[in-house]
């Protein structure tokens, strides 16, 4: 199997870029019209450190779904996405966005770290437990944040900060990465990949995840996503797998900013039933 040309997404969808101008344009819209918005708080030292919460009420009393971007770790911002909140908003769930620093600059092992950062930040800011959400190397850090025992990573933290996730399209076994273009700026060796590897990790108990994928993704995206469900399954997760008909990579996102997908009908359900 060419690891390359079933992980090269840009090169898969030659019209990546009118898609990234669309998601940009979008998301300054957003966040112009919003009701409410508190952007730009620090969780860290570094200026992509940032979390941006969108509300869909001036109360800011509403479920919290935390999002996180792809990109290979080494490209893109949150604030190309704020677009993505669309969907949740119209059903009174807030969606925050969490930036990061950019491999080569960091490794992948402190992106993750910055990851959890972020979600304590943005429990301490909003006073309620989160839902975590994420796209491609996203997805990855999503299905992280929802297997992690929390309280081994900060004693004041709740160990039910984050029991449920949405990935979508993401990478969640890295060790397919390493011989690919891709690892040019990501620096993993086969086994800190396996170390990164969230599908191979063991799991605290009660948690739960949803695999979606676009249904026009490279065999190597769909398997990902149906073994990560499958293992998640078996160590005890309610996990479940999704194909998006005819959506790639990139156009998969787009369901995220539609009220009626099943995508968000999904993360409204987790933000709720963690709301109660």
């Amino acid at each position: 199997m060419d690891h390359e040309v079933e992980y090269n997404n840009r090169a898969r969808v030659p019209d990546h870029p009118a898609i990234f101008e669309r998601w940009a344009h979008s998301s300054a819209a957003m966040r112009g019209a919003a009701v409410a918005a508190d952007l730009g708080a620090p969780y860290g030292a570094g200026p992509r450190q940032i979390l941006d919460i969108v509300w869909p009420s001036t109360d800011r009393q509403a479920p919290v779904v935390l999002f996180i971007h792809g990109g290979y770790f080494q490209s893109l911002h949150p604030r190309d996405f704020t677009f993505a909140a669309q969907g949740c908003l119209e059903h009174g769930v807030a969606m925050a966005f969490a930036g990061y620093d950019l491999a080569p600059m960091v490794p992948v092992g402190t992106i993750l770290a910055q990851a959890r950062a972020a979600a304590i930040t943005l429990y301490r800011l909003v006073g309620r437990r989160l839902v975590v959400c994420g796209h491609s190397a996203g997805g990855h850090l999503a299905a992280a944040l929802a297997a992690t025992s929390w309280r081994e990573i900060d004693v004041d933290t709740p160990d039910d900060l984050i029991v449920a996730g949405l990935g979508i399209s993401g990478v969640y076994e890295l060790e397919p990465l390493v011989s690919t273009t891709m690892n040019k700026a990501l620096k993993l060796d086969a086994a800190e990949a396996l170390r990164l590897s969230p599908t191979l990790w063991p799991l605290p108990p009660g948690r739960s995840f949803d695999a979606f994928v676009g249904g026009a993704e490279s065999a190597e995206f769909l398997r990902q996503s149906r073994d990560l469900a499958a293992s998640w399954s078996e160590k005890g997760a309610i996990a479940h797998y999704f194909d998006v008909p005819g959506a790639d990579h990139f156009t998969v996102v787009d369901a995220l900013a539609d009220p009626t997908s099943h995508m968000v009908r999904r993360l409204v359900e987790m933000a709720r039933a963690i709301a109660v």
